[in-house]
């Protein structure tokens, strides 16, 4: 194997320019806006396959020239070796675990690769892939070959913005931060390289604090394209030697960024990429004033899925709120409440009456109402303009929908 260097990553792009996107560095004059440091996005969610996996693939299936490859996979490396297999005439083998989505399935079918199920989890699909001793074995991210091909998103973003201070990357076992700090601190020793996790699967964040490989248990989490619960021996090796910090974010943040690059820039992001502006949310204030790169990772997002993230998001933004309201039990009391929340400009997604709520009193009735609203503060208008109008907030204040 070659070792991964500066070289060596150069020399992956000129294996892989010819199979592969270079994809946009777009600045984002809304998330200054939002969060204040001046943000630009490296869109791999706009790459072949819809990730950056697609690039180590065609590094190490070129450099390797297998007739036959198998590879284990919940969705984007899956995606990324089926791809570069059929277009190098390469006969391709994943074995996904049962749970991995239909979307996911069919998709790398559809690049033309053999899919095996087995097992409940990606161990026992790991597990299975390795047993396969007449297929070349493509690792998903601990291989110099495929962290090198990774590292050419590297070259591109240091080229495109030669200033930039930070570039936050998403983390799951690390080939793509490992390959990126390679490239960047070799071209720009100054700018800082972050890696970002949920706090769902945090291996790399206390492998890198620890100084030693941890292995930490997985839960659920949406960002299930970097949910690995032990980083790779070579990437913890490359992470420590070149990377600056690893940092966790909360499910929550992922769900709110998901919904601000669907809102704000009109991308389709998924979990795994949007970390880094999850990243931005919770730490903002240590990036002001700085020129900072969000690594967006992928795109692949399970459409079963998003409005559930997209209702999460809106949530934890207060943009959909639940007031729990008692009102007399007459004709004319609900009109008289809907008018209030009408006048202020909420939008009623859902209305309930519980005339048995506990606590409430004969001659009452608890209505329970589910609205979109334009934020936290938008929320507590309209809570206050009821109070002020006699009606009682249960509770004696407004909640979040959950």
């Amino acid at each position: 194997m070659v070792p991964v260097t500066l070289s060596s990553i150069r020399k992956a792009r000129e294996v892989v320019s010819p199979h592969i996107h270079r994809t946009p560095l777009v600045y984002s004059n809304s998330f200054r806006s939002l969060f204040g440091p001046e943000i630009w996005l490296k869109a791999e969610n706009l790459q072949k396959t819809g990730s950056f996996k697609v690039r180590g693939a065609f590094n190490k299936l070129i450099g390797r020239k297998p007739q036959r490859v198998v590879a284990a996979s919940m969705g984007n490396h899956a995606q990324g070796v089926a791809y570069a297999a059929g277009s190098l005439g390469i006969t391709a083998k994943i074995v996904m675990p049962r749970t991995a989505s239909l979307v996911k399935q069919e998709a790398t079918k559809g690049y033309g690769a053999e899919v095996i199920l087995h097992g409940e989890s990606f161990a026992d699909a790991l597990g299975y892939a390795l047993s396969l001793k007449n297929h070349t074995f493509i690792h998903a991210f601990d291989d110099e070959d495929i962290i090198t091909g990774q590292g050419t998103v590297g070259l591109e973003l240091i080229e495109d913005l030669p200033a930039a201070d930070a570039v936050l990357v998403p983390v799951g076992g690390g080939g793509l931060v490992a390959g990126i700090a390679v490239a960047v601190k070799s071209l720009s020793p100054k700018t800082e390289v972050i890696g970002v996790q949920t706090a769902s699967a945090p291996s790399a964040c206390k492998s890198f604090r620890a100084k030693r490989l941890t292995e930490t248990p997985l839960h659920p989490t949406i960002a299930d394209g970097i949910a690995v619960g032990r980083i790779g021996t070579k990437t913890f090796e490359l992470i420590g030697r070149y990377v600056d910090d690893v940092i966790t974010v909360s499910e929550e943040s992922i769900a709110r960024a998901v919904l601000l690059f669907l809102e704000r820039k009109k991308l389709v992001v998924e979990g795994a990429g949007a970390v880094p502006l999850a990243a931005l949310l919770e730490q903002g204030s240590r990036f002001l004033g700085k020129k900072v790169v969000l690594v967006v990772s992928g795109g692949n997002i399970d459409f079963t899925l998003i409005d559930r993230i997209i209702h999460k998001g809106m949530v934890l933004n207060g943009r959909i709120g639940v007031l729990n309201v008692v009102v007399n039990d007459i004709p004319g009391s609900l009109h008289r409440l809907t008018g209030i929340i009408a006048d202020l400009g909420g939008n009623i997604l859902h209305v309930v009456h519980d005339r048995l709520a506990e606590d409430v009193p004969i001659g009452k009735t608890l209505v329970v109402i589910t609205l979109e609203t334009r934020g936290q503060e938008h929320l507590r208008q309209i809570a206050g303009a009821i109070r002020s109008a006699g009606f009682a907030l249960a509770g004696g204040e407004e909640k979040r929908a959950g």
